[in-house]
This record gives structure tokens, C-alpha cells and sequence, in this order.
């Protein structure tokens, strides 16, 4: 195969497409700050230590290094991205840049939803910046024809991450039989990925041309409407009837701010994805982890990590106003 770089490497997303980039024999270097104990670097990756805050630690680590590939999972403002691209682009033949299927249009116009559909995302400053660096981007690419493909994540998870508002407090509170608020009412669809399956169609990416200069997103198929996800979670955590509450997205983004921009603009609208784009590349693809297998996971893992069970009573506070008001 070739070399690969991983800016980041110890994330949700970016760990398990470095296991994929391995396992399809690439030669794999990470670069961080540290090692995570939640997700160990496997002992074939090279692991680079530099801050990749600090452009000089960084510059230093890399020096007279070049790798058939860069996949830069932690540029999340365009300055990063610039930094990253100025020290790494002549010395690379293909940039993947991360970015998010969150920049898409909200409300979307139309379903389901292609890499066409206009980005345009009024709620979320983390949505415009990856908006910002797709743009500069595009920019070099058809200026200088630097040689970058962007990848748009939906939400994607593995067993460490939750997937719902509250995290392991919706779990605490669904086995202490106490209410779980879910945004809106429970109907609008979502789509949930392991990252697992994003990471089986992210590696056939690196090598293949017609990535170049292109954009893609990458999803499972599994659509479920967020009712159907937390009532899989309750199953695999043995509650037999959660209980359920529904109230509007602005009135959980007044009581829980800091949750506030992303629900609003991401998790309160539906989206369905059409991935017959990356498909044509990533050619055989079949989701492995529905979300049946996924949250049992999920509750395995923690249930086996109770250093990581661990219940907010910030958010317990918040859901017992949240569903005093439903």
C-alpha cells in the first residue's frame, strides 16, 4: 500500500479507521499529544508524539517526513487547517480533511439528503467552521489543484460513546425507572453509525484518484426514529418500559445550554443519507453493527467501566425540571 498519517488517531472515529488502514496494510503513523487508555494505539501504528497545538512542536516532529497520505481528523477551524496544510502540502499526495454531515442545510429542503445539498447551518458555530474549511479547501483545489478529498461523519459512535442527550445519566435514569426526555416527539428520524462501518468505507478512500478533489459522506443504512433508539437502549440495559418523555428542542436547549447549538442544529432535524457516492468506491459495503448490536455494546462496555458509569447530577437536575414541564 503506502503510508499514512493520522492527525489524531485515539478518537471515536479516527481509532478505528487507523485498525481499517492497518488491516489493509497501509503503513500507519499517529501523531498526538498522548496515548488514550480508552483506546489504545495497536502495537504496528507508530505513534508521533507532538502538540498539535503548537506549530513548532508539531513542524518539528514531521520534519523531512512524507506520507502518500494525511487524514487530518483535528482541523476544526480554518486556521488549524491552513497551519496544517502550508507544513504537510508538498510533502503528501492526497489530503483527506474531516469534516461533518452536520454542515448540511437545516432544516433540510429535501430527503435524502446527497453531497450536494447546500451547507447551510444557522444554529452550530462548530458547523460553520467545518463549513469555513471545506471553502478553503475547495479553494486550493481548484486554484492549485491540491490533491484533498472531504469526508462528511454523521453521528458516529462506538461502545465508549453514548449516543443520547444525557449519556450514561439516560441509562442510570431508565434503570432507577425515573423519566428520559427526548427532543421533540420522538418521531423525527436519525442515523446512527459505527465507527466501525464508517471506517470500512473511509480507508478505500486513500488510494483511489476519484477521491481526489472530491466530497463524500458516510453513513450506515439503518434509519430509526429516536423513540425506536432509546427504546434499544432501555432492552439492552434490561428496562422493559423506559419512560419516555417528549419536549420541544428549544425548551431542552434553554435548561441544558451547552447541548443547546448542537440540538438544534443536527439532532433535532431528520436526516436520511444517500452514500451511493463513497459506495461506488468502498465497493461491498454492508452495515456489520446495526444499532440492535451497537447499544448493547454500549452497555456492556460501561457496565464492565463503572469508572465511566458515571451519572451528571447537573443532568438529573435539568431532566427532572425538563419533565416536570412535558
Amino acid at each position: 500500500m503506502g503510508s499514512v498519517l493520522f492527525l489524531g488517531g485515539t478518537g471515536t472515529i479516527s481509532w478505528w479507521c487507523l485498525k481499517a488502514a492497518l488491516k489493509a496494510g497501509w503503513n500507519v503513523s499517529a501523531v498526538g499529544r498522548g496515548l488514550s487508555r480508552l483506546r489504545p494505539l495497536p502495537d504496528e501504528a507508530e505513534w508521533i508524539k507532538a502538540d498539535v497545538t503548537d506549530s513548532a512542536s508539531l513542524a518539528q516532529a514531521l520534519e523531512g517526513r512524507r506520507f502518500d497520505v494525511v487524514a487530518d481528523f483535528l482541523s476544526y477551524d480554518v486556521a488549524r487547517l491552513r497551519r496544517n496544510v502550508e507544513l504537510l502540502g508538498d510533502r503528501l499526495g492526497h489530503y483527506i480533511f474531516i469534516s461533518t454531515a452536520s454542515a448540511y442545510q437545516k432544516p433540510v429542503a429535501s430527503l435524502p439528503i446527497t453531497e450536494s445539498t447546500p451547507l447551510v447551518n444557522p444554529f452550530w458555530q462548530y458547523s460553520r467552521d467545518k463549513i469555513a474549511c471545506e471553502d478553503y479547501l475547495v479553494g486550493l483545489v481548484r486554484r492549485d489543484g491540491f490533491p484533498a478529498t472531504i469526508v462528511r461523519p454523521s453521528h458516529t459512535y462506538d461502545a465508549a460513546m453514548s449516543v443520547t442527550l444525557g449519556g450514561w445519566t439516560d441509562l442510570a435514569r431508565m434503570r432507577a425507572g425515573k423519566p428520559v426526555v427526548i427532543q421533540g416527539d420522538g418521531t423525527s428520524l436519525w442515523t446512527l453509525t459505527h465507527a466501525s462501518d464508517f471506517a470500512y468505507c473511509f480507508v478505500p478512500l486513500f488510494a483511489d484518484r476519484r477521491a481526489i478533489g472530491n466530497t463524500f459522506h458516510i453513513t450506515g443504512d439503518e434509519v430509526l426514529p429516536w423513540d425506536a433508539i432509546y427504546w434499544e437502549l432501555a432492552r439492552a440495559a434490561g428496562v422493559s418500559e423506559p419512560m419516555l418523555v417528549h419536549v420541544a428542542s428549544a425548551t431542552i436547549g434553554r435548561v441544558l445550554p451547552d447541548i443547546r447549538d448542537g440540538l438544534l442544529g443536527d439532532k433535532a432535524h431528520s436526516v436520511i443519507f444517500d452514500n451511493s457516492k463513497v459506495r461506488a468506491i468502498a465497493t461491498g459495503f454492508a452495515q456489520k453493527i446495526p444499532w440492535r448490536v451497537g447499544a448493547a455494546q454500549y452497555v456492556d462496555f460501561h457496565d464492565s467501566h463503572p469508572e465511566l458509569a458515571v451519572s451528571s447530577p447537573e443532568v438529573e437536575a435539568a431532566f427532572d425540571q425538563l419533565a416536570a414541564l412535558a
